[in-house]
């Protein structure tokens, strides 16, 4: 399938994890894709194996919670390619805490990256797409922005921001002929949850939280992404759609 054949899309986070899996699944499917990230490494490793692949790639080393910096990246994109399609808004950091243990600049980094640099990004294209008169916007949202999870308050409030943030841009931006969605992952096994939680610890979040039985994958993300940037999405804004293998219906 090419459904994304000639168009642009701006991908944050894309160096690995979900927003690597986002930015593969958008590539595999005809799109140009800037891959936007703060790690050189991961960027480089994550470039050339796209590269190696026949994808249409342009790498840009970005800290999405400096605005300039983000501002330059979009500038950057639409100079190389002229316009940008679709914005996989997807950049964020998580890290466990007691709320009653959290300091001030760690409350100021979580909320700086997950929420001002997902605000910073979405603007900025936003204006953009503005001037193409239609655009697409998916942002990063989580299940940590609909419910509470201990040890998680900053992290849970720069989510629940993102979700807010987003219902707010497809009411203001619905008249440029520009949807924004957000997705709401839950459990889903990349290298930053890898990096948190042991085994013992995702065996028991299976047993006792996920009716499918498994965490998730990044590809299961990516799929929703690719759907809600795609003409079947043609109708749907300003909601957010949950990715966590029935853990919210419980």
């Amino acid at each position: 399938m090419e459904r994304f054949k000639n168009k642009i899309a701006f991908v944050t986070g894309a160096s690995r994890g979900i927003g690597k899996a986002i930015a593969e699944r958008f590539a595999a499917e005809g799109a140009k894709v800037a891959l936007v990230s703060n790690s050189n490494e991961d960027l480089n490793e994550t470039v050339n194996e796209f590269q190696a692949l026949g994808y249409e790639v342009l790498p840009i080393l970005t800290d999405v919670s400096d605005a300039n910096q983000v501002e330059s990246a979009v500038e950057r994109t639409v100079q190389e390619w002229g316009r940008i399609d679709i914005l996989a808004n997807n950049a964020g950091i998580a890290w466990e805490e007691d709320f009653l243990e959290i300091k001030d600049d760690h409350w100021r980094k979580m909320l700086d990256v997950n929420l001002n640099g997902m605000f910073y990004t979405a603007q900025r294209v936003s204006r953009q797409m503005v001037k193409q008169g239609e655009g697409v916007i998916i942002n990063m949202a989580s299940t940590n922005g609909i419910v509470g999870e201990h040890k998680y308050a900053h992290y849970n409030a720069s989510k629940g921001g993102i979700v807010l943030l987003t219902k707010t841009m497809a009411l203001e931006l619905g008249r440029h002929n520009i949807r924004v969605n957000s997705v709401c992952p839950g459990y889903i096994q990349t290298p930053m949850s890898e990096a948190i939680d042991d085994q013992e610890f995702v065996d028991e979040y299976i047993r006792t939280k996920i009716s499918l039985s498994r965490v998730g994958k990044p590809e299961d993300v990516a799929g929703v992404y690719a759907f809600l940037a795609s003409n079947d999405a043609a109708f749907i804004t300003g909601t957010e759609i949950i990715v966590d293998g029935g853990q919210l219906a419980q």
